[in-house]
């Protein structure tokens, strides 16, 4: 979905993956950032909050009408479903976050 907003392009590529994957290890209750999340990727889960929100904010907040392709093959039991996934509430999110 990053790929498709410009706001995203001034990130870097390890960086967003890594804001991706706190975000989904977060979405899915599986944990937090841990040490050896953090010496790999070369982020501290600080390092990557705000960008998480803007994320899970692009997430809840997505135009319904565009990308309807992507959507239905990430809806698709192939990919997990992945598409259907609900976003986190964002005061929900701040909180995990905060806690961490």
């Amino acid at each position: 979905m990053t790929l498709q907003e410009y706001d995203y392009a001034r990130e870097s590529p390890s960086k967003l993956a890594a804001s991706c994957l706190l975000l989904a290890l977060t979405m899915k209750n599986l944990g937090g950032w841990t040490p050896t999340l953090e010496y790999y990727s070369g982020y501290s889960a600080q390092d990557l909050h705000p960008l998480v929100k803007r994320l899970n904010f692009l997430l809840t907040y997505q135009p319904r009408d565009k990308l309807n392709a992507v959507r239905s093959k990430y809806s698709h039991r192939v990919f997990f479903e992945v598409a259907k996934v609900t976003p986190m509430d964002m005061l929900k999110l701040e909180e995990t976050l905060s806690s961490s």
